[in-house]
């Protein structure tokens, strides 16, 4: 039997008094803290791994999506604790500041520089793995759902129980659900049904206190905070209580390719204005553009850039075809292109698996290929020019094909209608669309990086200005890493948050001011 955490520390509440006057120093005991932990919850059997552990590795790497950081040089964990119960995280709270340990907080793993698994000072790792449950009331169309859990686990979840039911959360099935919630993630309903975020109605979250919180104890500012602001800043979601959304029990999809050769450029310059408008808010239709070698093309090196249009539309074919003839006919697209399925059977082709796969692909945590890899995002309020863009898929064919790709998401629809500050993702009215650059990383990892950072630096003419904005949940270190001042600080979190950023302060410095929890871009406590 699990005992109360209230009971099992009191014998510490001398060295919790301590702590509180202490300043960090670099007097770090793994042995403390083991001595602590077995101490404050007899359970802990079986959920925590210490790096002589046989285990340790093949838990560590399991879900580290980026493998740039799985190198014998990234600063690993001193003890990796996968807990069952909150009374279990609660301890580990309490056990890390007493033995002066920072903790990382780990649900997919799919943070694009790894800061939930590595820190550059000594660590221990929390791993929400354990934490999958999932209850689904139908009747009510909620669901209160695991922060372990990956989209894919939710999504095949949610369609054991209904067909007229989804969530609008993203697209990649091992993504985590409480990392994509913590940032303002998206997806393919987002015109229609906004952000995760808007439709995420509670939580059971522990703050550095060890208090087990909802969103009435927490309060409206701390809940605010913790969708779209980054979890990791404030505490620990366990669970989530989300609101389902309808979807029809057909869909349609395509994919649909065109390369410079076929008129893509132009495409893609119409598609700039005409995604975010369409009418009909059940339908999405982003692009992802990468370079392949074709015969049709003139270059001696036979490459060219490609342009695929992929899209959802909550509805069948019969109704999507009248509405792509009158908005983007330009794209030629008809009845052959397009795939009419269940809602379910539709994700796993957005995650890069061919149409026909079975949805419980969804369930597989290691299906989706991991490489090492660079990420940067910008947004676009007004269109890029023919020049303009003729200067991207120029360096695009600077690379070896299908090494580098850049996802363009349109906005629009209902995602005009959110305010900046109705959560701390600002990125919404007037907003076309958001650009993602990838790039995987191998022994030219030096040449790579500067070729990122100089297409980065390219588009700053045709983003967004004053400031510049960036998306935390694909988070950039190269933005910067300071917060010792609003100064310091604001150059990055500005650009993640807009004037959201000094509100996410101050929730900081109320909920967490030692800044226990804190990461290299995490809010600061910081009192403006």
């Amino acid at each position: 039997m699990i005992m109360n955490i209230t009971s099992c520390i009191l014998f510490s509440f001398l060295s919790v008094l301590l702590f509180s006057e202490i300043t960090l120093s670099w007097s770090v005991s793994e042995d403390d803290f083991l001595s602590c932990f077995s101490h404050s919850c007899k359970s802990s059997k079986n959920v925590v791994f210490t790096r002589n552990d046989s285990s340790y590795p093949a838990i560590l790497l399991a879900r580290i999506d980026n493998l740039r950081f799985a190198t014998p040089s990234t600063p690993k964990p001193l003890v990796i604790v996968t807990p069952v119960y909150e009374s279990q995280i609660k301890a580990v709270i309490f056990c890390a500041k007493k033995s002066n340990i920072q903790i990382r907080i780990r649900d997919g793993g799919h943070d694009f520089e790894g800061q939930s698994y590595r820190a550059n000072e000594p660590f221990l790792l929390l791993d929400l793995i354990n934490f999958r449950s999932v209850k689904i009331d139908t009747k009510n169309a909620v669901a209160w759902i695991g922060a372990g859990l990956t989209l894919g686990e939710l999504y095949y979840r949610i369609s054991e129980r209904s067909r007229t039911l989804g969530w609008n959360a993203g697209l990649w099935s091992t993504v985590g659900v409480s990392g994509f919630i913590g940032g303002g993630g998206y997806g393919m309903m987002k015109r229609k049904f906004g952000l995760a975020a808007d439709n995420t109605l509670d939580a059971r979250f522990i703050d550095v206190h060890g208090r087990i919180l909802n969103r009435k104890s927490m309060g409206e500012d701390l809940f605010w905070a913790i969708r779209g602001g980054g979890i990791s800043s404030y505490g620990i979601v366990t669970r989530w209580k989300i609101k389902l959304v309808p979807v029809p029990r057909l869909v349609t999809i395509f994919g649909v390719a065109r390369t410079l050769e076929q008129n893509g450029s132009r495409l893609f310059q119409e598609w700039q204005t005409i995604s975010p408008n369409f009418k009909s808010r059940d339908l999405d239709v982003r692009v992802v553009v990468d370079t392949i070698q074709s015969n049709s093309s003139s270059r001696k090196d036979k490459k060219t850039v490609r342009f695929i249009f992929q899209s959802l539309f909550l509805g069948r074919i019969n109704r999507l075809l009248p509405i792509m003839q009158k908005s983007f006919p330009q794209l030629g697209l008809v009845r052959q292109d397009c795939v009419e399925l269940s809602w379910i059977q539709s994700a796993p082709f957005f995650s890069n698996f061919s149409i026909n796969t079975p949805p419980e692909i969804l369930l597989n945590r290691s299906a989706i290929p991991r490489y090492p890899y660079k990420g940067k995002s910008s947004f676009v309020d007004q269109p890029i020019s023919s020049k303009g863009l003729q200067g991207v898929w120029d360096r695009m064919l600077q690379l070896p094909t299908q090494v580098a790709l850049i996802q363009y998401t349109p906005f629009g629809g209902i995602m005009n209608e959110f305010s900046e500050s109705s959560l701390p993702f600002p990125h919404r009215p007037g907003v076309l669309y958001m650009i993602n650059i990838g790039i995987t990383l191998d022994n030219n990892a030096r040449q790579r990086l500067r070729w990122i950072n100089e297409l980065y630096n390219y588009y700053t003419p045709f983003v967004t200005k004053n400031p510049r904005t960036a998306y935390v949940n694909y988070i950039d270190l190269d933005l910067g890493t300071g917060n010792s001042s609003y100064e310091e600080a604001s150059v990055w979190g500005e650009m993640y948050f807009k004037n959201n950023f000094k509100r996410l302060i101050k929730v900081k410095s109320a909920v967490d001011p030692n800044n226990f929890f804190r990461h290299q871009q995490s809010i600061p406590a910081l009192f403006i």
